[in-house]
């Protein structure tokens, strides 16, 4: 296949919030596009675009997927997005190279909550949509409540370009109101027919209102119109065709088309309004980049001639190899061709070009400015990556990566196991960036981080079947710290026969303790003063610090302290290094114990983003895991709350925070500082004894 001309191309996502219909709407679309010749159902498990095990069997989208179909005169680049707020960065990275989208809205449910997030994305990018408002032949389908909740809770212009046929169990078609006439669907052959007939005289008066509406919408962006519509003059469809797609591309309108996907209704209109309302590459205009050397910024053109410039949004771990999905916006790419991966300084190579349709490859040998495709080839390109002319390197801006928030603790359970659990992380790695591993210096463990529980249940369950990895897994344990409340000094001999030889050592070591967050500090005298070689006290330095990180009571480090060493005396011949040491981490042990020790947990940070009807629930669940609310900022219909929590009542907040906000609320979390435990864990390690009852 020849590269498209970019005036062809339209690049768009389905994006909606779970079980709206988004992967019933793409398998339509392949099917009456002639992309496929079978409909893949959902519920069967046999959809083609979840081509993934773990989405065949929940009924869910997990990772966005890519295809190409024809529609008329149009070629659809079409990514079908996750609607889970687990693999929101499926959606993120989709937005930042789309031109387009569709968004659907059950008629039932309307605005849900994850229609609101993936909206909030679109309109950070910029990206026009249009509304598929499906499901119109259920039980219980409210047209005007899903045009109401667009108003109110997206804060966006619907334009309704259809009205329903029927309604409920008894919608058969819609009314198109641009060329006034009746669309139905033949249920004979899937919906593959599609007829027009003139408007019946019935649906006459109630569709010149609505008509009045899309009339009046066209008119506030072109004068012309606007005079016609005073004057009392017919507009044609064609004449309202071009403001309605300019205001369209500006994100100021959004055209509401209707139908059941399931039911093969309503999908081919849905195509044309692609067609004629979303942008092309060339309508998106110029995006912007920097030369990664001088920082002076540039703005990149869609065309082909001329330098490329893409953008790696998606990588995929493809039988042990990268794939790499790849956005053009100039230039163009040849099977073979050598790039300069600017974000990384290094050199890839094309080995193979692809035209994706969901997981299976068309091979290519070109493509060009405007276009979606997959290479394999590459060794380092990761999600965000710029890839470029090595003669004119450039730097676009990368994708946004939310915060990891939930994390897991897991260990491999057998020896296999252990030695194949690091490649299969990496690979799981390159995949997903909001996916984080890091081993736990002070247990051991391996942590995993993810977007929420069933992120972190999906990444298991690929651990095992495309890995053969099997793994243990539970929450991480607290880390917790030791540290003291009172000064001390305390003086330690250490005399014992070790192989036959006498070992003797003594120390005088003064304890006080330093404020949240200072650390460790050993302070030594003046050389003068301690009669010991430089090398002596470096090793006796070296063990104190080691006796801090293996604490005195609990096992967790000691800190918040400055440990004196105030006399060493030595006995030439008697005294000995190994005895110096020995009391020195004996005597350290002594005196913390001494100097009214207590137990520190990790306090976090937290931003929370709520709807503002929720705020005082979600302030209560705060409040009943020992958090601390720092303040609350008011920002349109939502509330931004930063709040102190201990780390040891944040395993689950994800799950509680979703059901108390309706799914509509997220957060993000990082370290904050190390604060006294509660009472309860201080006796269950022993620094206090629990009262009598």
């Amino acid at each position: 296949m020849s590269a498209l001309p970019p005036e062809t191309i339209r690049n768009i996502g389905i994006i909606s919030h779970i079980d709206a219909g988004k992967t019933t709407v793409s398998e339509r679309i392949l099917f009456y596009s002639g992309e496929t010749h079978k409909m893949g159902e959902v519920h069967d498990g046999a959809a083609v675009m979840d081509w993934m095990p773990q989405e065949q069997e929940r009924g869910i989208t997990i990772t966005a997927s890519a295809t190409t179909c024809q529609w008329r005169d149009v070629t659809i680049n079409l990514i079908d997005t996750p609607g889970h707020i687990d693999f929101t960065m499926e959606v993120e990275r989709s937005m930042r190279v789309l031109d387009g989208a569709i968004a659907v809205f059950s008629a039932v449910e309307g605005v849900q909550p994850q229609s609101e997030s993936v909206w909030r994305q679109a309109e950070r990018y910029g990206v026009p949509r249009i509304c598929f408002v499906n499901k119109m032949d259920r039980v219980g389908a409210d047209l005007e409540n899903v045009m109401l909740r667009i108003r109110e809770r997206l804060k966006a212009r619907p334009l309704l370009l259809q009205l329903p046929l029927g309604s409920e169990s008894r919608f058969s078609g819609v009314i198109d109101l641009l060329t006034e006439e009746v669309v139905t669907f033949d249920e004979g052959d899937q919906g593959r027919t599609v007829t027009r007939r003139p408007l019946p005289e019935e649906y006459r008066e109630v569709a010149a209102r609505a008509r009045e509406l899309i009339v009046e919408a066209a008119a506030d962006f072109d004068d012309a119109v606007m005079a016609d519509y005073l004057a009392g003059v017919a507009i044609s469809p064609e004449r309202l065709l071009p403001p309605l797609r300019a205001a369209v591309l500006s994100c100021r309108l959004f055209p509401l088309f209707l139908g059941s996907a399931l039911r093969n209704k309503g999908i081919q209109p849905l195509l044309d309004g692609v067609a004629a309302f979303l942008p092309s590459p060339l309508d998106r205009g110029t995006v912007r980049g920097s030369n990664p050397v001088t920082g002076v910024e540039e703005e990149v053109i869609c065309r082909a001639p001329g330098p490329l410039r893409a953008l790696a949004f998606k990588v995929q771990a493809d039988e042990g190899r990268k794939l790499t999905y790849l956005r053009i916006y100039s230039g163009a790419l040849r099977t073979g061709e050598s790039l300069l991966n600017s974000s990384r300084n290094r050199v890839e190579k094309i080995g193979r070009l692809f035209r994706m349709h969901s997981h299976r490859r068309e091979q290519i040998e070109s493509a060009s400015a405007g276009d979606i495709v997959a290479v394999a080839g590459f060794k380092e390109a990761l999600t965000g990556d710029t890839l470029c002319d090595p003669h004119h390197p450039l730097l676009l801006e990368g994708v946004a990566i939310p915060e990891p928030v939930v994390s897991l603790a897991v260990e491999a359970q057998g020896v296999d196991d252990r030695e194949r659990l690091p490649a299969a992380l990496e690979k799981l790695l390159w995949e997903d960036p909001t996916f984080r591993v890091h081993e736990e210096r002070d247990t051991g463990q391996t942590i995993l981080t993810g977007m929420g529980e069933l992120h972190l249940e999906i990444l298991l369950d690929r651990l095992f079947r495309e890995f053969g990895v099997r793994v243990s897994s539970g929450p991480p344990r607290v880390v917790y710290r030791e540290t003291i409340q009172q000064q001390v000094e305390h003086r330690e001999l250490f005399l014992r026969e070790v192989e036959g030889r006498v070992q003797k050592g003594e120390v005088l070591l003064r304890l006080t303790p330093l404020p949240r967050g200072a650390g460790v500090r050993v302070v030594l005298p003046p050389p003068e003063r301690l009669p010991l070689t430089p090398e002596q006290l470096r090793n006796l330095t070296s063990s104190l610090l080691q006796g801090c990180a293996a604490g005195s009571f609990s096992g967790y480090p000691l800190t918040d302290l400055e440990l004196l060493l105030l006399e060493t005396p030595f006995e030439p011949g008697i005294t000995t290094e190994l005895g110096l040491r020995a009391a020195a981490l004996k005597g350290l042990v002594m005196a913390a114990r001494s100097a009214l020790p207590t137990l520190l947990e990790p306090v976090m940070a937290l931003e929370l983003t709520v709807p503002a009807e929720t705020t005082g629930k979600v302030l209560g669940g705060i409040q009943q895991r020992r958090g601390r609310v720092e303040g609350v900022e008011g920002r349109d219909d939502r509330e931004i709350i930063r709040a102190l929590a201990p780390l040891a009542g944040m395993f689950g907040y994800m799950t509680e925070l979703r059901s108390a906000t309706r799914g509509r609320g997220s957060y993000t979390m990082e370290f904050s500082h190390y604060d006294r435990a509660p009472l309860e864990v201080q006796w269950r390690f022993g620094v206090l004894s629990p009262l009598p009852q």
